[in-house]
């Protein structure tokens, strides 16, 4: 692979609120700092559907030599609203290419159930229902990826007007997207699970065989014992559909963070060898999903976060400030970044575009 790295979130917006509360600039600079200096990644993709928050954490990464993968990811918009939000991230996000950072931009990600107007549902809530009933996806799913590839060519068009890097955007392999517009080909479906394990090298290699590099923008498993069988389907969560936030484990699971660790570092090797350009790992921090001394209420059992947000306002001592304490996870991503930089590729992929 070229290059490797982490989703950062700066808040996913849901019932009136943020996947991370509080946002503190501070803590999200000392985070970006850690990321690559402490794991040794070469890139972050920063997602998230605040536009300063976008931008902050950005000009963070940048700041830090880190490859910025400029992601909105939102929730809840109307087609117009979304196509205004991602030109505005544009032009943001040029202005940080025009001070020097190596700087990329996807104009979005999972749309087509992100999104109002695209998928039959006025709420996330309603269109994930839509996506329960496999009856139902093959009713709507052509005029679904019409109208998604539509919107698409909209937000490239204007993008390239704005933003004078490579573009993409972070897909669902339903979508049907028409790359022919995009720079490079990526996709959030970079989950392994044991349904899919067995085709996985097939897959890979129908999508680097398309002409332009190809980027897995997550990819990722939970802390519990089992949670590498299920991939993304790892959700142990249960939210009040009110405030969207967490209430309970809808499962009991014992905590098994090798099991997450392995999984990465797996996959890590299975896309290199497989010809991915780069990876991301889902995700550095869950701050929705904080840990507990009470089993019952330890979200962390749930998140992909390769770091354990504490609870309470509390601070960590591995990184005295940061309200987090590190996984295995974190860890053995940081020796597969140190041993990436000792002994770099002879025959480095092309780089992105």
């Amino acid at each position: 692979m070229r290059a490797w790295g982490v989703t950062y979130d700066t808040g996913f917006t849901n019932c009136g609120s943020t996947t991370h509360e509080p946002f503190d600039p501070e803590i999200v600079g000392e985070d970006m700092r850690i990321i690559r200096e402490e794991l040794l990644a070469d890139a972050v993709r920063i997602t998230g559907g605040v536009a300063d928050r976008l931008e902050i954490a950005a000009r963070h990464a940048a700041a830090v030599g880190l490859e910025v993968w400029y992601c909105p990811f939102t929730n809840d918009l109307t087609t117009d609203e979304l196509l205004e939000f991602l030109l505005d991230a544009a032009e943001r996000a040029e202005r940080i290419r025009r001070d020097g950072a190596d700087i990329r931009f996807l104009t979005g990600s999972e749309i087509s159930i992100m999104t109002i107007g695209l998928m039959p549902g006025k709420t996330l809530s309603e269109r994930s229902g839509v996506l329960a009933d496999p009856l139902r996806v093959r009713e709507v799913l052509p005029d679904v990826q019409r109208k998604t590839n539509a919107l698409l060519a909209r937000a490239v068009e204007g993008a390239r007007a704005r933003f004078g890097g490579p573009i993409g955007y972070a897909s669902l392999p339903m979508e049907g997207v028409d790359w022919t517009p995009f720079d490079f080909i990526a996709t959030d479906a970079g989950y392994r699970d044991a349904t899919n394990a067995a085709g996985l090298p097939a897959n890979l290699a129908a999508m680097t065989s398309q002409g332009k590099p190809f980027a897995i923008t997550e990819f990722g498993c939970a802390p519990f014992t089992g949670a590498a069988d299920r991939g993304s389907r790892g959700d142990i969560i249960g939210y009040d559909e009110q405030s969207g936030r967490a209430t309970h484990l809808t499962e009991t699971v014992e905590r098994n963070e090798q099991e997450q660790a392995t999984y990465l570092l797996d996959l890590l090797g299975v896309f290199d060898s497989g010809g991915v350009d780069t990876a991301f790992v889902y995700t550095f921090a869950s701050r929705h999903l904080p840990t507990s001394e009470r089993p019952e209420r330890d979200f962390d059992l749930g998140s992909f976060g390769i770091v354990k947000v504490l609870p309470d306002g509390r601070t960590g001592s591995t990184y005295p400030r940061m309200p987090w304490e590190p996984k295995a996870a974190f860890f053995a991503l940081a020796e597969y970044g140190r041993a990436r930089r000792a002994h770099p590729r002879r025959d480095p992929a092309p780089r992105c575009c």
